[in-house]
Formats: structure tokens, C-alpha cells, sequence
């Protein structure tokens, strides 16, 4: 989750559009207005709002999202529709019952109803400031969901080669030698991994918009950068996810995580990651392997 827009247009535009969601999906929910035990779940930028309804099939989850209408077909539009179709339920994850849109002159919504998931996020915010303090069992059962989703087909992209081909010599310029930009293996991913969309104690993965098609250990790797904050916890994916980020893919996978967090730091987020993801950058240009040096 992330932080309440500062624009009250925003805010006030998006608290709207989750009212007139709960009329046409005919659910009910707290008040929108800040208030003591009212909780809302905002999106990045306040681009997507959510949070506890009541309905239909009883407790559950309604997501609005917000798209500018000539961009509400795109991938992040129908990704949780397709990982409904496609992802089998082996992977933990809300379904999905119902979907909505509609249009308000150069703003499209979009409005998803989820069936309720027990425990919390790991974290509120995707980068972890604790460790979490997982069990076994979740880790188990995380690797198998993640391996389970790596064999999924999909035309689906998460990360494309092109993206790769302009972006990583661009912000690893930093490395010594060329940097290398062609993954050993491609696989499917969530594609955003973050401590923000997976539960505990009991474990679910939220926030199906995005997956798709990416390097080889790309979600492991994601995971991990968001860790490394906290290097009891960075260490513990390292442990946990070895099979995915101990290998050539696995290192080139988070060469190219480190790639998309330092771009998102010229826009203002994840900042406070900048100095762990170009020192991890550095120790696997130093290492043998996938960025290598030369």
C-alpha cells in the first residue's frame, strides 16, 4: 500500500468512483471519509483505492482503479482477469467475482470485487523497514507458488527485451564493462513481488495486474531488493529463494530489478533503496557470473 495522494481532487475523485462502484456491484462499505477504523489501501499515486466490503458472497475486497481512458485497455487493464483464467488456484490468491467499468469523460475506471483472504499484508508499504518473521511453512509454500506460476503460458509480457536493451546500460552505468542486457531464460512472473501484495501469516499474493513474462528469477529478485533495507530479511530471501537467485538467471534477473528501482528513484520513490541496490549491483559485477565485469 501506499501513502493518501496529496491532491484532494485525486482523493475526492477516487472516493467517488468507489462509491458509485459499491451501487453498481451492490456491496456495502465503510465510509470513505477519514475516520478511526476506517481503512483504506491506496495504489501508487493514488491510481488505485481499496478496501473491505460487504456483499454478495459476504466478506470481501473491492479494488477501483483509474486508468486516462485512451490507456484503459492495456496490460495492467485485464491482468487479473487473465490470471483468473489462467493462473491456476495452486498459486494463492484472491478470486476474483465480479468486474466493472465505466468511463467519466478522460477517466476510466475500472472496479474489482475479491473474495475476502485471511491475515495482513507483510508490510503496508512494498519495501520492508522489519523483518517480517515468517514461518517455514510460508516460505514453502511462497516457492512453490512461485514455481507452480513460472510454468504458466502466457503472451503476457511483465518485462520486455526491449526495455532491457535501453534501460540497463543506462542506469548500471555505474558497473565497470559492458553490461550485459539478453536474460539466460525467460519464465512467468507476478511481476511485482513486493512485500505490500503477499500475506502472512497465511499466505496469498496479491495484485495480479502486472504479470507476465520476465526474466528467470525476476520475482525472487524483486523481493529481495525490496529487502535490503533490512539485511536480516535481504539475507533470508537469499536463503529461502536460493533456487531462483543463486544461478546466472538469478543474477541477471536482479540486475535488472536494480534497473527498474533506480529509474523509479528519478521519479521520487524508493530512494531510501538507492544505496543498497548500486552496492548490490557492485558485488555481482564483482562475482562470477551473469554482470560480471568485461
Amino acid at each position: 500500500m501506499f501513502a493518501e495522494p496529496d491532491d484532494p481532487a485525486v482523493t475526492d475523485r477516487m472516493r467517488a468512483a468507489r462509491a458509485m462502484a459499491c451501487t453498481a456491484l451492490g456491496v456495502t462499505a465503510p465510509s470513505l471519509q477519514a475516520r478511526s477504523g476506517t481503512r483504506e489501501a491506496w495504489g501508487w499515486r493514488g491510481r488505485s483505492l481499496g478496501g473491505s466490503v460487504l456483499g454478495p458472497y459476504g466478506l470481501g475486497w473491492l479494488r477501483v482503479v483509474h486508468s486516462p481512458v485512451e490507456k484503459a485497455n492495456g496490460k495492467l487493464w485485464t491482468g487479473p482477469e487473465e490470471a483468473e483464467r489462467l493462473v491456476g488456484p495452486q498459486v494463492p490468491r484472491p478470486r476474483l467475482h465480479l468486474v466493472r467499468e465505466w468511463a467519466e469523460g478522460q477517466n476510466a475506471y475500472r472496479a474489482e470485487l475479491y473474495e475476502h483472504v485471511e491475515g495482513r499484508a507483510v508490510s503496508p508499504t512494498p519495501a520492508l523497514t522489519e523483518a517480517p518473521g515468517l514461518t517455514a511453512a510460508w516460505w514453502s509454500g511462497l516457492r512453490t507458488a512461485l514455481g507452480r506460476l513460472s510454468a504458466v503460458r502466457t503472451e503476457r509480457a511483465a518485462v520486455r527485451q526491449a526495455y532491457l536493451d535501453r534501460a540497463m546500460p543506462k542506469y548500471l552505468a555505474f558497473l565497470p564493462g559492458p553490461v550485459p542486457t539478453v536474460p539466460p531464460a525467460w519464465s512467468t512472473a507476478h511481476g511485482d513481488l513486493h512485500w505490500a501484495n503477499l500475506t502472512g501469516p497465511q499466505l496469498a499474493i496479491l495484485d495480479w495486474e502486472g504479470w507476465g513474462t520476465a526474466p528467470a528469477g525476476y520475482d525472487a529478485a524483486l523481493l529481495h531488493a525490496y529487502s535490503l533495507a533490512v539485511p536480516e530479511a535481504a539475507q533470508r530471501v537469499r536463503k529461502e529463494l536460493s533456487g531462483a537467485l543463486a544461478s546466472d538467471a538469478g543474477r541477471f534477473a536482479e540486475l535488472v530489478v536494480i534497473t527498474e528501482l533506480l529509474q523509479s528513484a528519478e521519479r521520487g520513490d524508493n530512494l531510501e533503496l538507492v544505496p543498497a541496490l548500486r552496492q548490490r549491483a557492485g558485488e555481482i559485477g564483482n562475482s562470477t557470473g551473469v554482470g560480471r565485469a568485461g
